[in-house]
């Protein structure tokens, strides 16, 4: 495998991970409901996604081909995520999760 590819395959891993470690954090540390589930939907999301890129580009220049199983992991996460998160957001609003007291407006209003 060629020194360029290797270099790609690590900087996708690295920035998967860098994004799903800032999701974490995020998750950790804001202070409400809401703001907790944007972080870890979107830096997770992308995070996963730069770890099966990399799994992806690493397995397809060894002569075995883009599996489908990573592509169909991808189009799962893609799709899940969103849905996943907008739902959880609706029932935080019928239970009218508190918001921190700055945060403009409220979300069932």
């Amino acid at each position: 495998m060629s020194v360029l590819i290797e270099a790609l395959v690590c900087l996708l891993l690295l920035a998967g991970s860098l994004f799903a470690l800032l999701g974490a954090i995020g998750l950790y540390r804001l202070p409400d409901f809401y703001t907790r589930l944007h972080a870890p939907t979107k830096a997770s999301t992308l995070g996963v996604g730069g770890v099966i890129l990399a799994s992806m580009l690493y397995f397809s220049t060894r002569g075995e081909g883009v599996s489908l199983h990573e592509l169909l992991i991808t189009v799962f996460l893609f799709i899940t995520a969103p849905i996943s998160a907008h739902l959880l957001a609706k029932a935080a609003m019928q239970q009218r999760a508190p918001v921190k007291p700055g945060t403009e407006g409220k979300p069932w209003e």
